[in-house]
């Protein structure tokens, strides 16, 4: 008899989703470029971005730490968390990210990267988020189904 991995299934760390929305990014930028992001408005506006980003990111991470569960997706999740930003939503860690691909989109100077950031939300969205969320339906039922109809996925 088979038996159900532990973890949600996603097979790929997340963040290569917003890796490889930057770096086409940047590479669209450098062949078809789109109209110069201003040089100090891009340096102030991603550092800015990038810090917040980190600190929605560390936030969720210590919440999870303190509920002892792991932040890695491949891993057994063992408890919800819905303390601190999960209070807000209910992927802080991936909202961060978007934030920080904000960031470093301002900092590199490419709108490309910002044309590119809907299709790379729809694919974090898609491959990571919804098997989370079918994997904790499935480990912790009602409780966590409750948490879902009271807390928004992104904001």
């Amino acid at each position: 008899m088979a038996t159900t991995p532990d973890n949600s299934g996603v097979r790929f760390p997340p963040p290569l989703v917003y890796i490889v929305g930057l770096v086409a990014g940047y590479l669209l930028e450098r062949k078809y470029p789109l109209a110069t992001l201003p040089r100090n408005f891009s340096l102030a506006a991603g550092i800015v971005l990038c810090v917040a980003g980190l600190v929605v990111i560390r936030s969720a991470a210590r919440s999870m730490w303190k509920a002892r569960t792991s932040v890695i997706p491949f891993r057994p999740t063992t408890a919800i968390v819905c303390e601190g930003v999960f209070q807000l939503t209910r992927n802080p860690m991936y909202l961060g990210m978007v934030v920080i691909y904000v960031g470093i989109a301002l900092l590199i100077r490419s709108p490309w990267a910002l044309v590119l950031l809907p299709l790379v939300v729809l694919g974090v969205d898609r491959l990571v988020i919804a098997k989370e969320e079918r994997y904790l339906a499935g480990k912790f039922g009602e409780p966590y189904l409750s948490y879902k109809s009271k807390v928004r996925r992104w904001i």
